[in-house]
């Protein structure tokens, strides 16, 4: 059990950080180079609600696999990367529950992002969300990365 375990954490966590850089770093730019912004937020908008859920899915069967492996409390740096698998959960959830929501509503009260002036409120409260999206996909990539590095350093 524990081998399989084990594979299945490797193979989450290497969904979680390709499957995040796949979409951040190649979808989404393509989208918003081939299509007008306000057809590219459509689009994103359409894909975030899938993405998410795939985020989340995905850290979750990261952290059982852990578990299961039976390296999830074994020590101090098993430790630390079961609180790092966790508070990737966290931000995960929060990202998926408080922020994708509100980016969401806040993007349906503006008409067009292309004619909406930059100062309209509804688009500063838009910019706000969405750098903070950003910043925590970005986050949750690199605690993904630390953690490959990190089973393979020390196999924890």
């Amino acid at each position: 059990m524990h081998a399989i375990a084990s594979a299945i954490y490797r193979l989450a966590l290497a969904l979680w950080v390709g499957g995040m850089s796949v979409f951040t770093f190649v979808v989404t730019p393509v989208i918003f180079r081939t299509q007008t912004r306000d057809s590219a937020g459509k689009i994103v908008g359409a894909l975030f609600p899938v993405y998410f859920r795939f985020c989340l899915g995905i850290t979750i069967v990261a952290l059982v696999a852990r578990a299961a492996s039976g390296r999830a409390f074994t020590g101090a740096r098993q430790l630390a990367g079961t609180f790092l698998v966790v508070f990737c959960l966290a931000i995960v959830s929060y990202h998926t529950f408080g922020v994708a929501p509100r980016m969401a509503e806040v993007r349906e009260t503006i008409v067009s992002m292309e004619t909406t002036p930059e100062e309209d409120p509804a688009r500063r409260e838009f910019s706000r969300l969405h750098g903070l999206s950003m910043t925590l996909n970005l986050v949750v990539i690199v605690f993904g990365v630390v953690l490959i590095l990190w089973y393979e350093t020390f196999r924890s």
